[in-house]
């Protein structure tokens, strides 16, 4: 390139450094989006999330929308809560707007592309909840702080009467399909009492008999409190995997390939690696399963609402995850640097 006088090269030098500064800042601004793979984008080669949840952070590494919506109890007007650039809550957001007031989180979105978001879960054929209309009410919003990779962040305090589910997803087990489900739990704040569960369920609200359920659950067996890991099934939780007492976050997963065996897996989600059953036979009446494909969050497939638990994270697939693809999501798990004194 020719210039016209030693002012204009000086200018064009210029020029390119300044070129050079955007492009550098251009590089960072991609970069904060860009995070490190998530949970879903490790499940997606071979067993694609259908459902993601979580109040916490990103479940997909691209996912740039809404993490959950809250509603202020003195007005009832409601916000989503987003996401920070590096794909965790962005909780400042919450408290500002309950700043001096009670909320709720009266939605949790779906993160995967079937927008299968979920709401306060309405009766079923075992309990009604305290809310309008018999439905069960809401998780408050505050109940639950922790930190997630550092930042402030909330987790779903659940407590007899609060649930949330969907009856009508797209893209869920149903009739013997294979998929997988995991949640980011606790040892702590839980009871004997049926259901903590994440998973899949019955379409009606009713209790349809042995198989027609797919859900990872964790509860308390025995006092004092043996916390224990199973696929609840329906009529039965199976695979009973014990958790050490007083872990504060919790790695709970089952694998299930809806004809003839299943897995589940457990760990500490702060560190470590996973403990398993290996996999399994079904039980016998529940060869082939039967899901109807609804979603549950803190109750059973009848609305048994009586559990109580925390949760922080949790997906559904389609497909049978195998192990390879479950330790990968413990060590993303793990990297997440969950935090946080947490309360019996």
């Amino acid at each position: 390139m020719q210039f016209r006088s030693k002012s204009a090269f000086t200018e064009f030098r210029w020029f390119r450094r300044g070129l050079l500064a955007v492009a550098i800042c251009n590089v960072g601004v991609n970069a904060a989006h860009a995070f490190t793979r998530r949970p879903c984008d490790i499940f997606a080669a071979q067993t694609p999330c259908v459902a993601a949840y979580s109040t916490t952070r990103a479940l997909y590494h691209r996912y740039t929308g809404p993490l959950y919506q809250i509603m202020r109890q003195s007005d009832k007007a409601s916000i989503n809560i987003g996401l920070l650039r590096d794909g965790y809550a962005d909780a400042s957001r919450q408290d500002t707007f309950c700043a001096h007031a009670s909320c709720t989180i009266v939605k949790i979105y779906d993160q995967s592309p079937n927008h299968n978001d979920l709401i306060p879960a309405p009766p079923g054929g075992a309990a009604h909840g305290p809310g309008p209309n018999g439905y069960d009410v809401p998780a408050k919003a505050d109940a639950l702080p922790l930190t997630v990779h550092g930042h402030p962040a909330y987790g779903i305090a659940v407590s007899p009467g609060v649930g949330y589910r969907n009856d009508t997803p797209v893209g869920t087990a149903i009739n013997g399909q294979p998929e997988g489900v995991y949640m980011v739990t606790s040892a702590l704040h839980l009871n004997s009492k049926c259901c903590f569960d994440l998973g899949n369920a019955e379409i009606n609200n009713l209790d349809n008999d042995v198989g027609h359920m797919d859900a990872i659950n964790i509860m308390c067996k025995g006092s004092p409190c043996k916390p224990v890991a199973g696929l609840d099934m329906e009529n039965g939780i199976y695979g009973r995997l014990p958790v050490p007492p007083g872990t504060r976050f919790v790695t709970d997963m089952g694998a299930n390939d809806g004809q003839h065996s299943y897995a589940i897996y457990q760990g500490n989600a702060q560190s470590g690696s996973l403990t398993t059953t290996g996999v399994i036979p079904l039980p016998k009446r529940y060869q082939p399963m039967k899901q109807e494909g609804a979603i549950i969050l803190g109750t059973g497939g009848d609305n048994s609402n009586w559990a109580t638990g925390y949760f922080f994270e949790g997906v559904m697939t389609t497909g049978m995850p195998g192990a390879d693809a479950m330790k990968a999501v413990q060590r993303n798990i793990v990297a997440a640097r969950y935090a946080g004194q947490l309360k019996q």
